[in-house]
């Protein structure tokens, strides 16, 4: 399978929007690892499932294909998208992300989220291996859904909006730190 980089056959504009896709979701995989290094079972779980409500749409975004931007367009422009969605296997562009999208999600990456499960009960290096398994899941996700975004953003021809703008939850907007960020953060820091 062609690596997103791959698919936007040297565009810069997607090579950007993948570059600042992948960033995020690095950050957001650390996350994901810490959370699935703790010893209880589940934590990894909700904490999987808050990290990926948050994270798809920002990835969208970056392509101009989150669910704001998408019915901002016209009709037959929310169409054309929509509907090379479908046509590429997209399951995430231009969705809330909903409880059950979430669960379509983890039956894909089912395997890894059971061992991340069984590893837990093994002392120390279990915490290890569980930390990694969160890691690699995250990321998966994350990556398959750039690839989407990327399928769809070249079959629709869909000019990407530069980095986003402040009143579109972009970099130069000043955010609140999550509750699990600022609990990373103190971790981090000790």
């Amino acid at each position: 399978m062609p690596s997103a980089i791959e698919l936007a056959q040297g565009d810069p504009q997607l090579i950007a929007a993948i570059q600042r896709s992948r960033r995020l979701l690095g950050r957001k995989a650390l996350i994901a690892a810490a959370a699935s290094a703790v010893p209880l079972p589940g934590v990894d779980w909700a904490a999987d499932a808050a990290l990926l409500t948050r994270l798809v749409p920002q990835i969208s975004a970056e392509f101009g294909l989150s669910v704001t931007q998408i019915e901002r367009l016209a009709p037959h422009e929310r169409d054309r998208i929509q509907k090379a969605a479908s046509a590429v296997g997209a399951l995430l562009v231009g969705k809330f992300v909903t409880r059950e999208l979430l669960l379509r999600l983890a039956r894909h990456a089912g395997i890894r989220l059971t061992a991340q499960q069984a590893a837990k009960y093994v002392p120390v290096a279990g915490q290890v291996v569980s930390a990694a398994l969160g890691y690699a899941a995250l990321r998966t996700l994350g990556e398959l859904h750039i690839r989407d975004c990327v399928k769809v953003a070249q079959s629709v021809g869909r000019r990407l909006p530069s980095p986003l703008a402040p009143e579109e939850g972009g970099p130069d907007r000043p955010r609140t730190p999550s509750r699990l960020t600022r609990t990373w953060d103190r971790l981090r820091l000790r």
